[in-house]
């Protein structure tokens, strides 16, 4: 069978032929007719305002952080266990990170210890939505509200996730998406930020065109363009959408295929958890999630480790995830762990994530459930 990757970017079968449409429209340089069409495809789906196609989730990250007009020494709210992307993006704008500790059964910010960490210097809470869960927004809005802060969603994981049927990235003021190969539906690169305000499309365009006022110029707003503000270079290649075009043509289909792998490896472990061996993922009731990954927790760093060695020896390829931003070098430079790291390191050692994408076969899905199960180490 060959070894079983963690992950492979989706192929549909019609990628080819997008890319093909793409070159003989003459403009791959961004802001093409893939990019329009995509941007429109989120709008319509998600019921969401405005969506702007980035070079990256960080790009979308940091297109937030300066539409939150975010001055040095102001603070940012945001667990620990997530990439760095989430905290750099801000630390780009002068601001200080404050990690919070999370809840153990989502691995999602702990809103109580939000409220905790609040001072007069918060301006933006960063909940992060792992594995595509929702995190609990109703009080992390109620929070903001009281407090009068910006909400940011990394939505990375979250595409096509939804809280209370609303879907993930649309419920703060600015939610950020991403594309990367390793998430459901990718550009290889690329992201996306969306919001519904009105008032901040002209500046999330003049930040997303280099701080230019060029996107009025080509809608014949404006008989020239010049230089206006703050921006970078985060538009897309036409090349790049075009890709994920072809999977927004089968995207239902995806999400279905995701949810099998999920589902299968959820009933298929269950006698190790029922034993107590394993922890398996929860979803909340008011949660649906998108099959981002799956992954189980060990009873320690150890088992973890040793399990996957074993499987590796078994042609299974199975990865740990973040290690916990607060333990960092910058992480110790930029921010700071308020309240006790009751969860965030015991459980980001614990946890372990099993191949998911939506090119997985059905026999490699079975060989890696199976040497799970046959793993000596249980016994």
């Amino acid at each position: 069978m060959g070894l079983i990757d963690f992950n492979r970017p989706p192929v549909v079968g019609t990628e080819q032929e997008y890319f093909r449409q793409a070159l003989e429209s003459g403009k791959l340089c961004g802001d093409g007719q893939f990019t329009k069409m995509a941007s429109e495809w989120f709008k319509e789906r998600f019921d969401v305002r405005h969506v702007y196609l980035t070079t990256s989730c960080t790009s979308a990250l940091e297109m937030a952080s300066w539409l939150c007009d975010l001055q040095p020494g102001d603070e940012v709210i945001m667990p620990s266990y997530t990439f760095v992307s989430t905290a750099d993006a801000f630390v780009l704008r002068g601001a200080r990170i404050v990690f919070v500790d999370i809840d153990p059964k989502t691995m999602n910010i702990d809103p109580d210890r939000i409220e905790e960490a609040v001072t007069e210097k918060t301006r933006v809470i960063c909940p992060v939505h792992y594995a595509g869960v929702a995190c609990d927004m109703d009080r992390i809005l109620a929070i903001a509200k009281k407090h009068n802060l910006k909400v940011v969603e990394d939505a990375a994981q979250g595409v096509n996730a939804y809280y209370k049927g609303k879907a993930l990235g649309t419920i703060g003021d600015y939610g950020c998406y991403s594309f990367h190969e390793t998430k459901n539906y990718s550009m290889g690169e690329g992201g996306a930020l969306l919001f519904n305000n009105d008032a901040d499309q002209d500046r999330a365009e003049i930040v997303r065109e280099k701080g230019t006022d060029r996107s009025k110029f080509f809608r014949g707003q404006i008989d020239k363009y010049s230089w206006v503000g703050y921006g970078s270079s985060y538009l897309p290649s036409e090349l790049n959408v075009a890709y994920l075009w072809a999977q927004l043509q089968v995207f239902d289909e995806i999400n279905d295929k995701r949810l099998a792998v999920w589902n299968y490896y959820d009933e298929t472990l269950r006698p190790l958890a029922e034993a107590g061996l394993i922890e398996q993922p929860f979803v909340p009731d008011y949660a649906v999630h998108n099959a981002h990954m799956y992954y189980i927790k060990t009873k320690d760093l150890d088992t973890r480790t040793d399990l996957i060695r074993y499987l590796k020896e078994q042609g299974v390829l199975t990865v740990f995830h973040y290690i916990p931003l607060h333990s960092s070098k910058a992480g110790k430079q930029f921010g700071e762990f308020r309240g006790e790291d009751v969860y965030t390191t015991k459980e980001s050692e614990r946890l372990m994530r099993l191949p998911m994408f939506y090119n997985l076969e059905e026999a490699q899905m079975v060989h890696v459930a199976e040497s799970i199960l046959g793993y000596p180490g249980w016994k």
